[in-house]
């Protein structure tokens, strides 16, 4: 039983850890530090940022080309701290899983899962460093993230959570709640595809853009996904059309993200055990939209933006909960009501 308390606390520890790690990398990248340290794991090829004036100037020996700023240096490397915490902590549940798996809630695959995706978004920070910020390797790292987020919020939930009265749900209302995790997943990336191309302000008026309701977009560049940051297919600068077009994408993806967990929110506020969490999607989703909105308006203040990840990353944890919850709730009642 020892085992399954290590089990179960390091759970609840491995998502509020990663939820921590995603918020505080699209901090970094945002504020532009996502290129702090030009190699990886370490910076400037100690496992520190060059505080003194001599670790300063063998750093700029090693790299001639990079111009140190300690700042931007220190908030990469306090990400990669708290990621690799959170690695350790994966590990850990990995271990620990498979030695109570007879008594722990989840599939002990799951955690073995959970450590392969970790191992594949440590590559992918390095990639996102050695490859200058390729928009694909960045997208994929937010990708990476929030599902390990999401892994960890139901691993927690299965042994933490309580799923209350029991009820029953419907298979078509279980299959609308399962993809609400899906639509969430794919505005994430739409998110992160304009954050890590710089389009976020491509157009800065609403509910317009430019003035129009569908102005000139260039589609076939703007999600081509192999390329460099900034450049088209073939190379040259990305135009402005296809900075529109990831926003304007973006936009689309969040009006549909809305409406339907919107109404999917409000068709579970019917079913008590439930309703609190339903509650607090609704509350978040409409800040959601108001942070989003609030970005364009005042042109993507720090904390605003910042918010704004933090906002997703909350999204995806209730629509967890409440996919757990649904998935306790048949069990309890063993069987679906017919719809």
């Amino acid at each position: 039983m020892a085992d399954y308390k290590h089990f179960k606390r390091l759970s609840l520890l491995g998502a509020i850890l990663a939820l921590c790690v995603v918020v505080l990398g699209a901090y970094v990248r945002l504020s532009d530090a996502g290129l702090g340290c030009p190699d990886w794991p370490g910076c400037y090829g100690t496992l520190t940022v060059p505080q003194s004036e001599t670790a300063i100037r063998n750093a700029q020996e090693i790299f001639p080309h990079s111009t140190i700023e300690t700042g931007k240096a220190w908030k990469e490397m306090a990400h990669r701290y708290l990621a690799g915490t959170l690695g350790l902590v994966v590990l850990a549940l990995f271990a620990f899983g498979w030695r109570s798996r007879k008594n722990i809630k989840v599939s002990p695959l799951l955690p073995t899962a959970l450590l392969f995706i970790i191992m594949f978004q440590a590559a992918l920070g390095m990639w996102t460093v050695t490859m200058l910020l390729k928009p694909a390797i960045v997208s994929a790292h937010l990708i990476g993230g929030m599902t390990t987020l999401a892994l960890l919020a139901w691993i927690a939930h299965r042994h933490w959570g309580n799923a209350g009265k029991s009820a029953a749900i419907s298979p078509a209302l279980r299959l609308l709640i399962r993809g609400a995790l899906l639509i969430l997943l794919a505005q994430v990336f739409l998110g992160g595809w304009t954050s890590t191309n710089y389009a976020a302000l491509a157009c800065t008026d609403f509910p317009t853009c430019h003035g129009a309701w569908m102005p000139a977009m260039d589609f076939k560049d703007a999600f081509h996904l192999v390329r460099e940051l900034g450049q088209s297919a073939n190379g040259g600068n990305l135009t402005l059309p296809a900075l529109t077009a990831i926003q304007w994408s973006h936009r689309i993806g969040a009006l549909v993200t809305f409406i339907y967990l919107g109404s999917l929110a409000l068709h579970l506020l019917g079913i008590p055990p439930l309703k609190n969490v339903t509650r607090l999607l609704l509350a978040v989703l409409i800040a959601q939209v108001c942070i989003g909105i609030a970005n364009l308006i005042l042109h993507l203040p720090l904390v605003l933006a910042v918010a704004h990840n933090l906002g997703a990353a909350l999204l995806v944890i209730i629509t967890v909960v409440i996919n757990s919850k649904i998935t306790e709730l048949n069990q309890s009642t063993g069987n679906e009501a017919k719809p």
